[in-house]
């Protein structure tokens, strides 16, 4: 059984508005240790106390996945302050760092003078499904 210090082992579908967003099929199943904080809260709410082959369906709601869409992730910012800003379309990824920290964030809207970037995480704001199956469990 699933518990925290669990080293565990699971194969997993994610489908976001009915499309698969991610999965591990091909890659071989995903590890991470129980209770770490490695995965999204909700999906190791779900996983606790499951064993070994169990295999569960589950949506995981926005809030305990990825959050809620953040107003103030969303950053308008002059085009001059970005590198290649004239090459940008709307659906971009683009990666800013600040003080050693790593962002990535999507170009939502582009002007004359103004590109607006969302920091959010791509799946904020979404509910989750998973498809899963319990593949190994190390105590």
């Amino acid at each position: 059984m699933i518990k925290k210090g669990s080293k565990v082992k699971f194969d997993y579908t994610l489908t976001v508005d009915g499309k698969v967003q991610d999965t591990s099929a091909g890659r071989g199943p995903l590890e991470y240790t129980h209770g770490a904080g490695q995965i999204i809260q909700g999906l190791e709410e779900v996983l606790e106390q499951m064993n070994l082959g169990d295999k569960k369906t589950v949506e995981i709601k926005a809030e305990k996945a990825y959050g809620p869409v953040l107003q103030e992730a969303i950053k308008r910012v002059p085009k001059e302050a970005i590198m290649n800003a004239d090459q940008l379309k709307v659906g971009d990824m683009v990666g800013a760092s600040n003080e050693g920290h790593t962002f990535r964030a999507v170009v939502t809207e582009i002007t004359d003078k103004e590109i607006t970037l969302d920091f959010n995480h791509p799946l904020a704001g979404k509910d989750l499904t998973f498809e899963v199956e319990i593949k190994e469990i190390n105590e």
